[in-house]
């Protein structure tokens, strides 16, 4: 609900994203003030609503629904607990962020999206916050003015100074490079087609089993190609990069992040240790205009379809992965509602 104007929010999960969105809304955001925190780690849900005023925690997702100061949930537990929290804030007309993935396969996904198309309106935004960072905004702008003319390519860089703890090969593609399919289809308003996925010998630094880094080629819907470098071991720093290249030019965004440090006889760029470092802005202006939409009632940004899209790349993705072999895209058409 919203008290006086301001939005109630309950954050389900409080992980590391979760704890810092807690923080985010509490510390950052206007409009907004965090009302609920809860998580299956009742310990670990303390932590993160530890000094924020007049805050609930449960150790049970479900039961934030039944706090009457809850008029919105932001979702940021582990992806296989999305679908029941989605489905629990559908019923009871709730605006949502959910943070990538929507769900973790297309058919879950696909049970979400008919379950808002039912309802006849959009209430679930996902959290693919790229598409907030001024870097990647201005490189949209680019794209669609027309300018350097028809994209043709897309090179990304993504790389982590190490993968989690349980990092499995499927999550490689499901958590990581779903940013990357996002993008793709966000920049260039294509879908994508096809995965394939070339693995060289694994980096002596990556986890054993977990064959890291990997090189991903994605072809669309209207003949562009994107190439995806997925390094999540390199052990030097967190990088995201995008270079689009067009039939009269050429432009990128990544390379500018870190301040240029200098000293006696070296001057360098320092790299952001993690995503929450480089993408903070990014962070901060998602879920500010989230809170703005959803107290206007309204919704914006990536919604249930893109976020059943990504997970049906990602589908393929893992397939590619596990067999070497070009694997096509399968969705379904989508409703009236994301048409």
């Amino acid at each position: 609900m919203t008290l006086r104007g301001i939005l109630g929010v309950a954050v389900v999960g409080a992980g590391r994203m979760g704890a810092d969105h807690v923080r985010r809304l509490d510390r950052a955001t206007s409009g907004a003030r965090v009302a609920a925190v809860a998580d299956v780690d009742r310990e670990r849900a303390e932590r993160a609503a530890d000094g924020v005023e007049d805050c609930a925690v449960h150790s049970e997702p479900l039961a934030v629904f039944d706090d009457p100061a809850v008029g919105a949930v932001l979702v940021a537990s582990p992806g296989p607990a999305h679908e029941e929290v989605l489905t629990a804030a559908l019923e009871r007309g709730l605006p949502v962020l959910c943070e990538k993935p929507l769900t973790p396969d297309p058919e879950s996904a696909l049970r979400v999206v008919r379950a808002e198309a039912a309802l006849g309106r959009r209430l679930v935004q996902v959290g693919f916050m790229r598409r907030y960072d001024a870097g990647f905004r201005k490189l949209k702008s680019l794209v669609d003015s027309g300018v350097q003319g028809r994209p043709l390519m897309l090179h990304f860089r993504h790389r982590n100074v190490s993968s989690p703890p349980g990092f499995t090969g499927p999550m490689t593609i499901r958590d990581s490079a779903v940013h990357e399919f996002d993008t793709v289809r966000w920049l260039l308003g294509q879908e994508i087609t096809a995965v394939t996925v070339v693995r060289p010998a694994a980096s002596s630094g990556a986890p054993e089993g977990l064959g890291d880094p990997q090189l991903l080629l994605l072809e669309t819907s209207r003949g562009a190609v994107a190439d995806v470098e997925l390094f999540l071991n390199c052990g030097f720093g967190y990088q995201v990069a995008c270079e689009v290249v067009s039939e009269r030019g050429t432009a990128r965004t990544g390379d500018e992040t870190g301040p240029v440090v200098e000293g006696p006889g070296a001057r360098c760029r320092e790299i952001p240790p993690d995503y929450l470092v480089r993408f903070a802005d990014a962070y901060d202006l998602q879920v500010q205009r989230w809170v703005d939409a959803a107290r206007r009632g309204t919704v914006e940004g990536p919604d249930c379809w893109d976020g059943y899209a990504a997970a049906a790349v990602c589908e393929a993705g893992v397939r590619a992965r596990e067999t070497g072999a070009r694997v096509a895209v399968e969705t379904e058409a989508p409703p009236d509602l994301y048409r």
